[in-house]
């Protein structure tokens, strides 16, 4: 089963070059498994200095953290809006992923969560070698939350 980056475009608020990912090629109600080759691309949007940071892969297992949650939605639902609110324990093992030649490969796992937060296990490598790792927590219709504190204190 694999979901190509129209699905991608279609279900993610990620439009245009923005839209790192190429596809999904497996998930289920834990994990998900992204490819994508816009690390390479001259163009990619988070270029800076002519080069893509390895730090720039938080923004690829983000992307595949929404596509999951769209997929956890289903057809018939809109995928509820998400905001990455923190990273942890990040290791960067290499300087940048613009000079890796081969596609990256962006796997995130649902490591614990409620109604409104989820924490997530993320990994991007290529061709096996590990690039760089972490946690994220996912705050969910933050706008919501925060429109429900300020009615609790009024």
């Amino acid at each position: 089963m694999s979901l190509d980056h129209a699905w991608l475009l279609a279900h993610l608020p990620h439009q245009g070059s923005m839209c790192l990912l190429d596809a999904v090629t497996d998930w289920d109600t834990q994990r998900i498994r992204c490819t994508a080759s816009s690390h390479r691309d001259a163009a990619n949007p988070l270029r800076a200095h002519d080069r893509l940071g390895a730090a720039c892969g938080i923004e690829y297992a983000a992307q595949a953290m929404a596509a999951h949650g769209a997929l956890l939605a289903g057809a018939d639902a809109a995928p509820r809006a998400g905001y990455l609110a923190s990273v942890r324990s990040v290791e960067l093992y290499v300087a940048r992923l613009d000079d890796i030649a081969a596609d990256l490969d962006i796997e995130a796992e649902r490591l614990s969560g409620d109604g409104n937060t989820i924490l997530y296990g993320f990994r991007v490598s290529a061709a096996g070698r590990e690039l760089l790792s972490g946690r994220a927590a996912v705050i969910l219709d933050a706008a919501v939350l925060d429109a429900d504190k300020q009615g609790d204190q009024t």
